[in-house]
Parts: structure tokens; sequence; C-alpha cells
């Protein structure tokens, strides 16, 4: 199984539990298209073709998905993705998903998309960062000490 966590709910000894419920697994807080996503990995080893628009939302929410079902190899192609969708209007978010989820190429690629000072100050001007500081600020603390040593 591409899920350690699938194979323990179907195969394993949480699998007792489920047969009371004829041996569904249920996943209640999952979007339906991220889910069909998790399904066409977890059976052919790749992503299904997405929609331009929603790529980069599908692979946010896929990546914690990811996180969650110990998938490493969608994690990775998930944080690949996102390094491609990295702008000012996203770098918070993304940057916080892959602080949350100990993604490091990602979290890397965000900093260095603010290493560039016009970015910096775009994305400084921007409601995420400003969002950051609040929710996360050993985050935002570590993104000013780099800042200033660049």
């Amino acid at each position: 199984a591409r899920s350690p966590v699938f194979a323990a709910e179907l195969f394993g000894p949480m699998k007792e539990g489920k047969a009371d419920e004829g041996g569904i697994v249920r996943v209640e807080d999952m979007n339906v298209e991220v889910f069909k996503a998790l399904l066409c990995f977890a059976y052919t080893g790749s992503l299904p073709e997405m929609h331009k628009e929603e790529e980069d939302v599908t692979c946010q929410h896929l990546l914690v998905v990811a996180d969650r079902f110990d998938m490493g190899r969608l994690k990775l192609i998930c944080e690949e993705k996102l390094c491609g969708y990295i702008d000012v209007g996203t770098v918070a978010t993304i940057l916080t998903l892959a602080e949350q989820h100990h993604c490091e190429g990602l979290k890397k690629a965000c900093f260095d998309f603010l290493a560039a000072p016009t970015n910096l100050r775009a994305a400084l001007a921007s409601d995420g960062l400003q969002h950051l500081s609040a929710s996360s600020p050993s985050l935002m603390a570590e993104l000013m000490t780099r800042s200033l040593q660049h």
C-alpha cells in the first residue's frame, strides 16, 4: 500500500472496528476533488490531470493529506508542484504549509523567493505575511533573520 495509515486501517488491527461498519473507512473532512486525486495516486502512483486554475489549491490540500496518511512520495510531488506556484500572493500560505508539514525543500523555495528585495517588499505589503507574523512569529523571525543575511 502507498499509505501505511490506510494499510493499517484496511488490513491491520484497526480493521476490527471497521467490521461493525461493513468494512467502511470514513474520511469525512476532505474535499471530493482532493479525495479523488488521493485515490488516483493510491491506485496509479500518479496524480490525475487537474485544471490549471485549481492545481495550486488542490496540491496544497493534497500535501496536508499526504502528510496525514504518511504518503511520502505524494508529499514530495506536491512540494515540487507548489514550488512552481510561489508568488507574492501565495508565498505566505505555502511557507506556512511547508513549516507545518516539515517540507524543507518547499520552505527553502519560499525563502529563496523572498530573498529578492522586490519580492520581500511586495510580500510584506500583503495581508499574507501580516497574518504569518501573527500566526507564526517564529517563522516570521526566521524570515527576517534570513533576509538580513542577504
